[in-house]
């Protein structure tokens, strides 16, 4: 009896140093190398702990084809996401670990290569595999912030490319039409976070608008042209060309500033920059600036650049991908497209298909019905 206990122990003990590890390589990347690692030592310690001496050398070489076999799966096949917040409730609830598909809407092969979370490493030609499917009006999305690349977001396709969506006292109008809202969709917010409070809605700057009441506004599509001109409203256009690849940047005599599109609100408020640029510093870093804050100033034009020439040269911008527009179920407590805007398709990592773990996160108790939840 004594031996089965330790056998069992033993095992138990290997299985949690198993999925320690593994659960490792899919945390979210905002958390960075050192936490990967530091989950990945813990991991093997329990396996450590699960054998003797002799056996460990065995057991850490399964563990090693299990966690190759894992990465290939991550990067080939399948995305990995813990749903941290409420905002896709009650669809998908705090704490749920769902699997989405990467290959469904066209596996992109990567762009760089090198150390993570270091600038050490080459840029590769990138190709996109063919796609089984684009994403839809009602597809739940994996994709990565627009605003930090590192972190995930899942939330409901609402509009795509070429479609005009406008909110009216919560009601959703695609291309004049009100839309069904999701089966699972609820109102539920009681109280508005302090971080959703200090955020300010895409495009607010141009109208009197709010979460509830928006738009109309227009989807970009792959070949859609914007005239550039001092009439162009770049806080909607600079941050559409930036998705696609290119830079851009104000330059005044023998200073430059780069706009970056990492969030405002993370970025620290600047105090050293010349007052040509007041404007565009409100939140600021260093030598960054973002086209999130307020709209260029048509007296600044000639300072824009983009691509290191100035704007003032080019006449016509076409659009390089197309882009989606994404909220989520639990519409009041949701940031989503209605702060941050657009999607750009390259960022969009995968189809959410189910939840293969869930766990409640003020107790850490497993909700063992949620395994399995197919997500729709």
């Amino acid at each position: 009896m004594i031996l089965l206990g330790y056998e069992i122990k033993n095992k138990a003990l290997a299985a949690l140093g198993t999925f320690i590890l593994i659960y490792s390589l899919f945390l979210n990347d905002k958390y960075g190398m050192p936490s990967k690692i530091f989950l990945g030592a813990i991991g093997f310690a329990f396996v450590g702990l699960s054998t003797g001496n002799q056996k460990f050398l065995s057991e850490l070489k399964a563990i090693i084809i299990i966690v190759l076999i894992a990465l290939s799966v991550k990067v080939t096949l399948l995305e990995a996401y813990i749903v941290p917040t409420g905002s896709m409730e009650k669809t998908i609830m705090t704490g749920d670990f769902l699997i989405g598909s990467r290959f469904v809407y066209g596996l992109r092969t990567p762009e760089w290569v090198g150390i993570p979370y270091t600038d050490i490493g080459v840029f590769i030609p990138s190709f996109q595999l063919p796609k089984f499917k684009v994403p839809e009006v009602g597809d739940v999305l994996i994709f990565k912030y627009p605003r930090d690349k590192y972190v995930k977001y899942v939330k409901r396709c609402i509009a795509g490319p070429g479609d005009t969506i406008k909110i009216h006292h919560k009601q959703v109008y695609i291309n004049g039409v009100l839309t069904d809202l999701p089966k699972n969709f609820v109102f539920s917010q009681k109280e508005i976070p302090i971080s959703m409070k200090q955020r300010e809605i895409y495009l607010s700057s141009e109208t009197n608008i709010n979460k509830d009441n928006m738009g109309p506004i227009v989807i970009p599509k792959k070949g859609d042209k914007f005239d550039i001109n001092t009439n162009t409203n770049w806080r909607e256009l600079l941050p559409i060309m930036m998705m696609d690849g290119n830079t851009a940047k104000l330059v005044s005599e023998s200073k430059s500033y780069d706009f970056t599109l990492q969030d405002p609100f993370e970025l620290h408020r600047r105090k050293d920059h010349p007052s040509v640029f007041e404007p565009y510093f409100g939140w600021g870093e260093g030598n960054l600036i973002t086209p999130w804050s307020t709209k260029i100033l048509d007296s600044h034009f000639e300072f824009l650049e983009v691509n290191g020439k100035p704007v003032k040269e080019l006449k016509v911008y076409e659009v390089k991908q197309d882009y989606y527009w994404a909220m989520g179920d639990n519409r009041d407590d949701s940031l989503d497209s209605r702060y941050w805007g657009l999607i750009p398709e390259k960022f969009i990592l995968g189809e959410a298909l189910f939840a293969y773990f869930s766990l409640d996160l003020r107790t850490w108790i497993p909700r063992l019905n949620r395994i399995g939840t197919l997500i729709n």
